[in-house]
């Protein structure tokens, strides 16, 4: 930060779509885009020396979801390359937390009974607001709260809580996302995107959205935000507003989360990743920021793809490195 800006009150660290594989470069499901699987792990590495070098130290590091690609599966190598890259994002029991967000590559890797028992499943242990803390006793949704800060509290979300990835597919859970799915996409491949309807475009097996289960218990964490008149960050692999990413990115259920956040004066911010172009948009109704994360896994292996953000009391600056913008979030209230 430049010596004329007043200390932060604490920063965090972000990153999005690192999706490491030990395998040579490709491209994108399209094959319109470039992908650089092995110096991924390169450009993770660098930006986990950037966060232990900054003075003071980011207090935890966001990890936005997709932290390993889903080729390693065809090639049996899914936990060898999590644990490689683990490696690298956390070295020691010393270094900066990290609050992991699942995306539709954890799912292609392994099923939400692995994710729930590895080092992804970050769900802290602590007894603050314990009954709110996760959606409920027994759960398998990797949703919860915490607050690194008094006023602050970041909100990880489980955008694949409805899906038809990490489900048996003799599950209710399953069918209950099958049928849901194919209202909408009629195609034999369900990875590709509906012909017809710009918002239609969402519903692909590659997304997935938030179970009614999860959004009540957001619905209570947010009502205990605004009684404490604290700021809330809202996090997920999925963005929920159309400014922010492309529609074939969106949240299945994007329209009730927004017309949910939309209720609460305490979220000033809602994180993503997914769409590997990035984006933003503020929402003009609410003055929520909408940030969606530039990818790592489509940055040349020469540039960066993450960020630190510095928290004050009226405002967010993200301080972004290679492709990730510089970005001045202010509370509106």
């Amino acid at each position: 930060m430049e010596e004329s800006d007043s200390v932060p009150l604490f920063s965090f660290g972000v990153i999005a779509d690192i999706q490491y594989a030990d395998i040579e470069d490709g491209f994108n499901f399209t094959r319109t885009r470039q992908r650089f699987y092995r110096s991924s792990l390169e450009l993770l590495e660098r930006a986990q020396k950037h966060w232990s070098e900054e003075t003071p130290r980011p207090r935890f590091v966001l990890q936005l979801g997709d932290l390993i690609d889903g080729f390693n599966r065809i090639h049996e190598a899914s936990e060898k390359a999590l644990d490689t890259v683990l490696s690298r994002l956390s070295p020691g029991p010393a270094d900066i937390p990290v609050h992991h967000v699942w995306g539709n590559h954890e799912f292609y890797n392994f099923n939400r009974t692995f994710l729930l028992q590895s080092r992804l499943n970050s769900t802290p242990m602590s007894a603050q607001d314990q009954h709110l803390l996760t959606v409920s006793p027994g759960s398998d949704t990797h949703a919860y709260h915490f607050s690194p800060e008094p006023g602050f509290r970041f909100v990880v979300l489980d955008a694949y809580d409805e899906s038809l990835l990490g489900r048996d597919e003799c599950s209710a859970e399953y069918q209950r996302a099958l049928e849901m799915i194919r209202v909408h996409n009629q195609n034999q491949d369900l990875n590709c995107p509906p012909e017809s309807g710009f918002l239609q475009k969402r519903f692909t097996k590659f997304n997935g959205g938030l179970g009614g289960d999860q959004l009540t218990w957001l619905q209570a964490v947010l009502t205990l935000a605004d009684r404490q008149q604290g700021r809330v960050v809202v996090v997920s692999h999925l963005p929920v507003h159309l400014g922010s990413t492309d529609p074939m990115c969106l949240a299945w259920n994007y329209d009730k989360v927004l017309e949910l956040l939309s209720s609460h004066s305490s979220v000033v911010c809602f994180l993503a990743g997914h769409d590997h172009d990035g984006g933003y948009c503020l929402d003009p109704e609410t003055g929520v920021h909408h940030v969606t994360l530039e990818g790592v896994i489509e940055t040349a292996p020469e540039s960066d793809a993450f960020g630190t953000v510095y928290v004050y009391e009226d405002r967010m600056v993200l301080k972004g490195r290679g492709r990730v913008q510089d970005r001045t979030l202010m509370f509106l209230s």
